[in-house]
Order: structure tokens, then C-alpha cells, then sequence
């Protein structure tokens, strides 16, 4: 299974201000690479398990004859039995070995099949291009570096990024990039991301699924930039020609990445969606506090049946008989408990008496409590 783990270190700001300075650029897209690399080395496994296997058949076989070779020179009882047990397990060898060749048949008719990706399609057909533009020296940039050149580019080209991620045609999408080639980076990746995560949040499926179409483009466009160790404004237009070539294993390559982002999109919204829910169940909680800093709808849950049904009808002299029949301990814990948390509040008197009561052994509101049931009998 691919770990996504590192979209959890994406810091993503809830504030008002959208232009989400709080963005580690480093580990955006490192998740996709990720799932590719784990799906070439798995494949590359399977290949490593059937060489070895059917290498294992086929030297097996060759020391078989070779044994049964060397036995029937010579003519005893004892090697014509050693020849019998022989030919079993050459036949058995032969079976292993057309059943590793099926496998081997198959493993290669996967690996045809499979869909290509940035890593492969990028090592072919482009490695003869030349461009003109050359690629600043790479420097160690950081965290705060990243944030405020994310935000100074933000608030320069939201506009044109809003547009190019709303654009659905492939000629559509080259054109703009042409006009405006500033896009061809990874800020407007970074934003493109962040919006498809808002969206989801908000509910906005479609306009998500168009947008994290137009981040995939972007995506592919940067990684074969980086194949290529060349500027992104170099080399869009080849992906677009490549795209629109309609080359069957370029498509699925593509619609695999893009499907595949978007079901991490939706689990990173639904992640916020809970974060803030339980934020905001944390708010409530805290302003239902009681007194004595216990939730009440904690403590009411909590209650024994026949309590409950007390507050629940709202009969105070209910509540006194109930109380007054209990256990004691019991009784002075959850009458304690309804205190500290506001769903009981003692009367005048019984306030009055609190500090005098307090000195005493007896819990002051049980004593308060009972005292009221003995006087209503």
C-alpha cells in the first residue's frame, strides 16, 4: 500500500487570507513520485521472482538428464531404479517449468499493459530536444523564503492562476500558458492544490474535479521539466503535443495520476472537515461549563436511569425521593457532580449553609438535599 503520510505536513492555513502562506513546496507532489516509484519497484520485484524461479526449473532440468544420461551407461538393477525416480521428477520439473513460463508470459503481458508514467515517458522522445532557456543555479531556499515567495506570487498572479484552473480544453489550457508562462511553476501548482482542497471542502465536487485536472497538467509539466533538468517554460508545450496525440498509454497515465489525486483530495478535506468539527464541538463544550468546570451534557449522560428521568420531567421532588433511597456515597457523588457542572443549582438556604457544611463529613448539598425530601414526606 502507498503511504500518503506526507500530506499530513502540508500545512494548510484556515484563516481568511487565502493565499495559503503556510505551504511546505517540498512535499506537494512528492506523494505522487512516491506511488510511482513503489509501483516500478514492485514491479520490478515480480520480474527479480521469476527470473530466479524459472532459473531454479531450468538448471534443475539440465542436472536431471544429465544424471540420466550418465545412469543409463551403465546397466544394474539399482540405476535403473535411480533412472525411474529420475524420470518422475523430470516430469514434475517439465510441469514447473511450462507453469513458470505462463507466468513469465503473463508478468510480460502485464508490464506492456501497465500505464507509463512521468518517469518513464520522460526518458524518450524528448531526451533529443534542446531549449535555449537555461535553468537558474539551484539554491537552498528556506521555510520562510517559500512562504513569502508563494504569497508575493500569489497576490501578483491569483487572478491568471483562478482562470488557467478553470480552463477545460487542451488547447485552451497551451494558449494561456503561452500568454502568460510565469504560471509554469510550482506556486501555481501549490495554489491549484489548496484551491482543490477549499472546493472539496466546500462542496464544490464538480469545479474541484475540472481543477485538479488543470493541477495534474501542471504536475506533469514540472516533473518532466525536472526529467528533463530543464525550465518548466521549455517544455509545456511538448506535453500538450504528447496529450494530444491521444497516445493510448500518455492518456492513462495521465487520467491514473489525476484520479488518484483527487481521492486524496477528498481525504484531506474530510480531515479538515473533522479537525474543525471537533473544534468547534471543543467551543461548545468549554461554554457549557459549569461551575465546578464539568460539561453537563457529560455528567447527564452519566446518570443513573432514575436520575435521569428526573431531570427529564423536570420534578425536583422526584429528584428527592430518587436521591433520598439511594446509596448514600453514591447519592453525594453525582448530586456533586450535577453541581459542579450546573445542571443542579442548590437553593438560597443551601447556599447559605454551604460554608458551614463544608467543615462537616457529610457532602453539603446531599445533606441540603435530603434534608428538603425528609421535610416533604
Amino acid at each position: 500500500m502507498v503511504d500518503y503520510s506526507v500530506w499530513d505536513h502540508i500545512e494548510v492555513s484556515d484563516d481568511e487570507d487565502d493565499t495559503h502562506p503556510n505551504i511546505d513546496t517540498a512535499s506537494l507532489f512528492r506523494w505522487r513520485h512516491q506511488a510511482r516509484v513503489e509501483r516500478m519497484e514492485e514491479a520490478q520485484k515480480e520480474r527479480e521472482e521469476y527470473q530466479k524461479g524459472s532459473g531454479d526449473v531450468k538448471r534443475k532440468l539440465i542436472e536431471c538428464q544429465k544424471k540420466m544420461k550418465e545412469l543409463a551407461m551403465v546397466e544394474t538393477v539399482s540405476t535403473k531404479k535411480e533412472i525411474e525416480k529420475l524420470q518422475d521428477e523430470l516430469k514434475q520439473l517439465k510441469k514447473e517449468e511450462k507453469e513458470w513460463d505462463k507466468k513469465g508470459a503473463q508478468l510480460k503481458k502485464k508490464e506492456k499493459s501497465m500505464p507509463w508514467n512521468v518517469d518513464t515517458l520522460s526518458k524518450e522522445g524528448f531526451s533529443k530536444s534542446v531549449f535555449n532557456v537555461k535553468s537558474e543555479p539551484s539554491k537552498i531556499e528556506t521555510e520562510e523564503d517559500k512562504e513569502k515567495k508563494h504569497k508575493t506570487f500569489v497576490e501578483k498572479y491569483e487572478k491568471q492562476i483562478k482562470h488557467f484552473g478553470m480552463l477545460s480544453r487542451w488547447d485552451d489550457s497551451q494558449k494561456y500558458l503561452s500568454d502568460n508562462p510565469q504560471l509554469v511553476c510550482e506556486e501555481t501548482a501549490n495554489y491549484l492544490v489548496i484551491w482543490c482542497i477549499d472546493l472539496e471542502v466546500e462542496e464544490k465536487h464538480a469545479l474541484m474535479g475540472q481543477v485538479s485536472h488543470q493541477t495534474i497538467v501542471m504536475q506533469f509539466i514540472l516533473e518532466l521539466a525536472k526529467s528533463l533538468k530543464v525550465d518548466p517554460r521549455a517544455c509545456f508545450r511538448q506535453f500538450f503535443t504528447k496529450i494530444k496525440t491521444a497516445d493510448k498509454q500518455y492518456v492513462e497515465a495521465f487520467n491514473d495520476e489525476l484520479e488518484a489525486f483527487k481521492e486524496r483530495v477528498k481525504g484531506r478535506a474530510q480531515a479538515r472537515i473533522e479537525k474543525a468539527m471537533k473544534e468547534y464541538e471543543e467551543e461548545e463544550r468549554q461554554k457549557r461549563m459549569g461551575p465546578g468546570g464539568l460539561d453537563p451534557v457529560e455528567v447527564y449522560e452519566n446518570l443513573p436511569v432514575e436520575m435521569k428521568n428526573c431531570f427529564d420531567a423536570k420534578d425536583i421532588q422526584l429528584l428527592q425521593d430518587v436521591i433520598s433511597k439511594m446509596d448514600p456515597t453514591e447519592a453525594k457523588y453525582h448530586m456533586q457532580r450535577c453541581i459542579d457542572s450546573g445542571l443542579w443549582i442548590p437553593n438560597a438556604k443551601a447556599a447559605e449553609e454551604e460554608g458551614e457544611k463544608n467543615m462537616g463529613e457529610e457532602d453539603p448539598v446531599y445533606e441540603e438535599v435530603k434534608k428538603e425530601a425528609a421535610e416533604g414526606k
